[in-house]
């Protein structure tokens, strides 16, 4: 009997060994490009890592160890600079301002918490007071060092002129040894409220209203609504917010540079961060500005994993 040949034998086409060999050298030829293309994707963040991560690091550890001007050749000296950084008493007097800086951070965030829960309120005007209390932290932190320089002088300052109105005669603050520091945490707290503020407004206005409706049919007064509800609901912001505060504080500059440029009297107001950069472009002393740079680095990573434990061991969350 002769073989017929169906309509599907007949449209299928036949693949010879030659076929085949061409297709995988086309799937090869695709995978290859596409190999290529990510590796280009792949190595942007990767030479950005190295270029800007990786080799500065490496080369601060180095020139931490050199006698360097920042220009001339690098003298290597070992671990002399730590060993002066210990023996330093304007090291660890500047090191005690920057610590004592931080007493701004619960006080900013107090009030910020504070403001937020008021501004929750369907209260009139709360759209002006909103901007008003943010305008400071668009503002140009120059300016407002200046601002407040202004506002601080002992003899026509604004802040003495308003103590007056109630008897009270106010210190030359920028030059008093006792009131330079707690001058200049003021001016950082009305500085940073604005964004504070707008953070836990945000996490106050996310909390379910319906935990405050149980917890009112419930018998729970408002300070048991706060502590019970509020506060446990607005503790990632306020973690978010004492980690970012604590890393900004440890490097204020700004401020003191311009409002007590000698680092104030008696090394009253001096940051860590203030004395790096004296060392490095005043003094020209890089090496050591370096060793401090890093000491300080190492520092505040510690507080921040501290920050980290102590989190996950408070985590709350409802189900």
């Amino acid at each position: 009997m002769m073989a017929t040949t169906t309509e599907a034998e007949r449209t299928t086409p036949v693949w010879t060994k030659a076929d085949a060999k061409a297709s995988r050298k086309a799937n090869n030829k695709l995978h290859r490009k596409e190999h290529a293309w990510a590796a280009a994707f792949m190595a942007a963040p990767v030479i950005g890592w190295v270029a800007f991560l990786l080799f500065p690091m490496g080369f601060s550890i180095y020139a931490s160890m050199t006698n360097w001007n920042g220009i001339g050749n690098m003298t290597f000296i070992g671990l002399d600079n730590y060993t002066r950084l210990l023996q330093d008493p304007y090291f660890w007097k500047a090191l005690w301002n920057t610590v004592f800086y931080m007493i701004g951070i619960p006080i900013g965030l107090a009030i910020s918490l504070a403001l937020a829960l008021a501004l929750s309120r369907n209260i009139r005007g709360r759209t002006f007071f909103r901007t008003v209390y943010y305008i400071p932290v668009i503002s140009s932190l120059a300016a407002i060092a200046i601002l407040w320089q202004w506002a601080y002088n002992g003899d026509f300052g604004l802040v003495n002129q308003a103590l007056a109105l109630v008897g009270i005669q106010g210190p030359n603050w920028l030059m008093d040894p006792l009131w330079a520091k707690p001058a200049l945490i003021i001016m950082a707290v009305w500085k940073g409220l604005g964004y504070s503020t707008l953070l836990y407004l945000a996490a106050v206005q996310a909390v379910p209203r319906s935990l405050y409706e149980a917890a009112s049919l419930d018998g729970a007064t408002s300070w048991k609504r706060f502590t019970k509800i509020t506060w446990p609901m607005v503790r990632p912001v306020t973690f978010f917010l004492v980690v970012t505060n604590i890393i900004a504080g440890s490097m204020i500059f700004t401020e003191i540079n311009i409002m007590t440029p000698t680092g104030g009297p008696s090394w009253s107001t001096a940051s860590l961060v203030w004395y790096v950069w004296n060392q490095a472009f005043r003094n020209l002393n890089m090496g050591y500005a370096t060793a401090m740079a890093l000491v300080l680095g190492i520092l505040v990573l510690i507080v921040t994993i501290i920050q980290f434990r102590i989190n996950r061991a408070n985590d709350f969350s409802i189900d």
